[in-house]
């Protein structure tokens, strides 16, 4: 949270320090205010809800994508129809990792637990002033092609400002990606009635130990971060657990 330090001189023993001089060359007005975008002020109200009520604990693991590698580039090798992001199969596996533990894909209602039979994933994508969270629905349904095409879909509209309100509301599980920005691992803020959401970090090269010898494979690390009242410990670790066996295994997610 940014605070202005500034206002920290104030009661201080000795003289307060100098205001740090405007950079060479700058011309202008010293500061601008922008008036808050609905979309922002949103954001906001939601951020509110979460961080501050929402009792939340994380967990992280790292998963072998050697194979998932694999299968990308077997995909890609069809043709443009084949082409998939690790993106995609991420959904795709979160999804699968839902529906065999029903108890993640939740929203906590205040005076009662909505578990889920339908499996919404809602995908966060970075926008001009902010975030949305378009929904693919039925994700656990869909193949790895139709995901691919309506994840390309709902991220380019997302951007134009073209969803409709239906097309980015009642997701029961979201998915927040910044690999592609080249992090490694970070914390998530639940998406409020959701109670889970996955970071998902860059897949990069590593070496690691595999039967007693050194050798460099695809590696990535996601964070779950969990609504506590919803998800106990044992049960995220199950759910973290699935994906990551579905993950290092993807042929799974076709049998």
């Amino acid at each position: 949270m940014v605070r202005d330090l500034s206002a920290a001189t104030t009661g201080s023993s000795g003289p307060a320090a100098p205001l740090p001089a405007r950079a060479a060359g700058a011309t202008g007005a010293a500061f601008s205010d922008v008036p808050l975008s609905q979309i922002r002020k949103t954001i906001a109200k939601r951020l509110v809800a979460s961080i501050g009520p929402v009792p939340t604990f994380y967990l992280t693991t790292e998963i072998d994508m050697n194979r998932a590698a694999e299968a990308r580039e077997a995909l890609k090798a069809l043709g443009p129809d084949g082409k998939v992001s690790f993106n995609d199969i991420i959904i795709k596996a979160t999804a699968l990792a839902l529906r065999q533990n029903p108890a993640c894909n939740a929203w906590w209602q205040d005076d009662r637990i909505r578990y889920w039979n339908e499996i919404h994933v809602s995908m966060a994508v970075a926008i001009e002033d902010g975030l949305i969270t378009p929904v693919i629905r039925h994700a656990d349904l869909k193949s790895l092609r139709e995901i691919s095409a309506e994840s390309k879909d709902l991220a380019g509209r997302a951007r134009e400002r073209k969803l409709k309100p239906e097309e980015y509301t009642g997701g029961t599980f979201s998915v927040s990606n910044l690999g592609m920005f080249d992090i490694d691992q970070f914390t998530a803020i639940i998406n409020p009635p959701e109670a889970g959401i996955l970071a998902i970090g860059s897949v990069s090269d590593k070496a690691v130990a595999i039967d007693g010898a050194v050798a460099v494979r695809k590696r990535l690390r996601v964070t779950m971060s969990c609504d506590h009242r919803v998800i106990d410990g044992a049960t995220g670790a199950a759910f973290l657990r699935t994906l990551k066996t579905l993950l290092e295994n993807p042929l799974a997610m076709v049998w």
